[in-house]
């Protein structure tokens, strides 16, 4: 069979799987849109149907579409079979991040995260290229960043406050967005403002965009292996920023007490 339809024939097989589905004409000739009652909608190949239906996994009443017993059967036994594909190229690590709400935890895949890859790097050394709190501090940015909901560009501008509701923002603005969300928003902010204008754009693209460390330097014209220097830079400045060192209150020691016209002496 061709590896295009049948590519278009699990395509279909997922989206019916979520529920029945309604067909109707395309633009293209040869073409048919299928939308199941969440919105979620692909444009296959009329052949593509006919074929299903005369297998037996697709039922069609007039435009309405649905799977039979079999193509249950057939769609649960392909989504295991993705799912396996999937596992193969994951590396998932449960994380605990520190958030302004409290503890929780996040799972990540270090296969996916450019951070997860430079996290098991070693210096000549032998200590690990970053250290726990960078990694953490880079992991719990790109969260922010995802709950956020703020939308990739083709350069990152922070020039527009995510408080003005003119970053990311839909159409209604921050009125659509909920309390979590602008929190999320608030806490990017600060970090961006914290680690400075000259550190926050290879922090946006590594540990958000999830650009690999020579695309960086590709698109900055920056030497080869410099990015992830750059990059250890920020994560430090922003490590400190979630996790600030304590300061001592006490001041300065005391070295002595004199009255206020005391003036010490030179030896």
């Amino acid at each position: 069979m061709d590896p295009a339809m049948e590519k278009e024939r699990l395509r279909v097989l997922d989206l019916l799987a979520k529920g029945a589905a309604e067909c109707s004409p395309a633009a293209g000739s040869g073409k048919v849109v299928v939308e199941n009652g969440k919105g979620a909608r692909i444009a296959v190949g009329t052949d593509t149907l006919a074929a299903l239906e005369r297998e037996g996994f697709v039922v069609r009443r007039g435009q309405a579409l649905m799977l039979s017993s079999d193509g249950k059967s057939k769609a649960r036994r392909e989504a295991i079979g993705k799912n396996a594909f999937q596992d193969q190229h994951r590396e998932l690590e449960a994380i605990i991040v520190d958030a302004d709400v409290g503890q929780y935890a996040a799972l990540i895949n270090l296969s996916e995260s450019p951070l997860g890859q430079l996290v098991r790097r070693k210096s000549k050394s032998g200590e690990p290229f970053l250290s726990h709190g960078e990694f953490v501090a880079g992991e719990r940015l790109r969260s922010d960043y995802t709950r956020g909901q703020i939308m990739p560009r083709m350069g990152a501008n922070w020039e527009a406050s995510v408080a003005s509701g003119r970053r990311g923002a839909g159409g209604g603005g921050l009125a659509e967005l909920t309390d979590a969300a602008l929190a999320a928003r608030l806490r990017v902010d600060k970090a961006i403002d914290a680690v400075g204008p000259e550190l926050s754009g290879v922090l946006i693209d590594v540990c958000c965009f999830l650009k690999g460390l020579e695309l960086v330097e590709a698109e900055r014209g920056w030497p080869v292996r410099s990015a992830k220097i750059v990059l250890k830079s920020a994560l430090g400045v922003l490590a400190r920023h979630y996790s600030p060192a304590s300061i001592a209150r006490s001041g300065r020691k005391v070295l002595h007490w004199g009255a206020a016209d005391y003036r010490p002496k030179l030896a």
